[in-house]
């Protein structure tokens, strides 16, 4: 990766993240945004803001899709609002994946998991539950304090090349390192697989949950772009960074959650066979076409079209003088309401039921957050779904809401009212 700085902070990429290749083209422009988890207090409001170009481009040597514009990680995941737990969907799907990993890879009492990203640790009780040592690795100082009894050790910090050696070193090799949500948010993807190299034990596996490319550009999910998300991952280019790397991606699954992604399982090579799953996939993307530019610019003019839609939605609702809110303050929101310039002027507030967003402001856009029952104590007529990618949840969650007459607006993949 070569990078060229700026005075704003920001990194302008000059070369692909994975192949190294000038060969890179701009296909998406979402404008200047504010660093999407970056909620605000309310003392925070009157400060100067940053705000960095959101940028996509696609590598016409690898396929890669990723941004051509990077902020540094240490400005977005050293203090993290977005907690897994927050979610009892996601919830039940990390503790699905620590039982499918447990017996796939026969882990038992001796061995050690690792989850790079651990977050608030939901996927590693997990594993707790299994009798399993654990260990998590994640930058965010605000979150190993709200995790701190829960039993499981933690090094607050990036997983590197440089502290795969230290955490072996104070804990051993591990027989599985989960990364779920986060291999997308790494800018050096080779001293990351040099870590990974180091820290997994012969034989062991890394599970790697991510947004699956394919997914993303069929649902128009233009507002899962954001700064955290470096990279918008392919099955083919994963498995060229891993094959150069000495080891292979040895099966794939599709999932549901998040409307779409891909659990991928890494192994050294030799050390398993590969299921026929992993041919088929990359067959697929092929045909699919998903190595031609022409694809990424379509992606693009659907985007736009989304934006026109409810932008068009949204003025005849206010016309009508409807009242509107936002429900769900994901960092994907952010994105949407950036990129569609929609302040509190259009949404009162915003409901969402993580305390650590509620009292605070959208980054950019600095529409209030607040607890989730303020939908029944207000009874807005209508209520934008930032968070769609959880809609059955939420609409279930909202019955009484939607009993009483309240209507929700999703936007994605196209904009409805339900």
């Amino acid at each position: 990766m070569t990078t060229n700085g700026n005075s704003r902070g920001s990194k302008i990429l000059t070369s692909c993240l994975l192949c190294q290749s000038r060969a890179v083209e701009e296909f998406l422009d979402l404008g200047r945004t504010a660093l999407a988890n970056k909620f605000l207090t309310a003392e925070e409001l009157s400060l100067t803001e940053p705000m960095y170009p959101l940028k996509v481009g696609f590598c016409h040597m690898c396929s890669h899709v990723q941004l051509t514009e990077i902020v540094p990680p240490s400005a977005m995941f050293e203090d993290y609002l977005y907690v897994s737990s927050a979610s009892d969907t996601l919830k039940d799907h990390l503790l699905e994946l620590s039982d499918v990993v447990v017996e796939r890879q026969r882990i038992g009492s001796k061995d050690l998991v690792i989850d790079i990203g651990c977050n608030d640790g939901t996927l590693l009780s997990g594993f707790l539950r299994h009798g399993v040592r654990v260990l998590g690795v994640d930058p965010a100082v605000n979150l190993a304090a709200l995790a701190r009894d829960s039993g499981i050790d933690r090094y607050v910090g990036f997983f590197s090349a440089a502290s795969a050696q230290e955490i072996v070193h104070r804990w051993g090799p591990a027989s599985a390192i989960t990364a779920t949500n986060t291999f997308p948010h790494i800018p050096a993807l080779w001293d990351f697989v040099t870590g990974i190299q180091t820290a997994l034990a012969p034989g062991g596996v890394l599970v790697i949950e991510a947004h699956y490319l394919i997914d993303l550009i069929e649902q128009g999910a233009f507002d899962t772009v954001y700064h955290e998300h470096v990279s918008y991952w392919a099955l083919g280019p994963m498995q060229h960074l891993f094959s150069r790397a000495g080891m292979e991606i040895v099966d794939v699954e599709r999932l549901p959650i998040h409307h779409g992604q891909i659990r991928v399982f890494v192994q050294r090579k030799g050390e398993k066979a590969v299921h026929r799953r992993v041919p088929e996939l990359l067959e697929m993307e092929r045909a699919l076409g998903f190595h031609e530019f022409h694809t990424f610019q379509c992606f693009a003019e659907k985007t736009r079209q989304i934006k026109s839609d409810l932008h068009t939605k949204l003025h005849e609702l206010s016309q009508a003088g409807k009242s509107i809110v936002g429900y769900g303050a994901p960092a994907k929101g952010n994105t949407l309401l950036s990129y569609l310039e929609i302040g509190r002027q259009v949404l009162t507030y915003i409901a969402d039921r993580s305390a650590l967003k509620q009292k605070r402001y959208t980054p950019g856009s600095h529409i209030p957050v607040v607890p989730a029952g303020r939908l029944l104590m207000d009874q807005p007529d209508y209520v934008l779904l930032l968070a769609w990618n959880f809609a059955d949840e939420i609409l279930r969650q909202q019955h009484e809401y939607r009993r009483r007459g309240g209507k929700f607006i999703v936007p994605v993949p196209n904009v409805s009212v339900v």
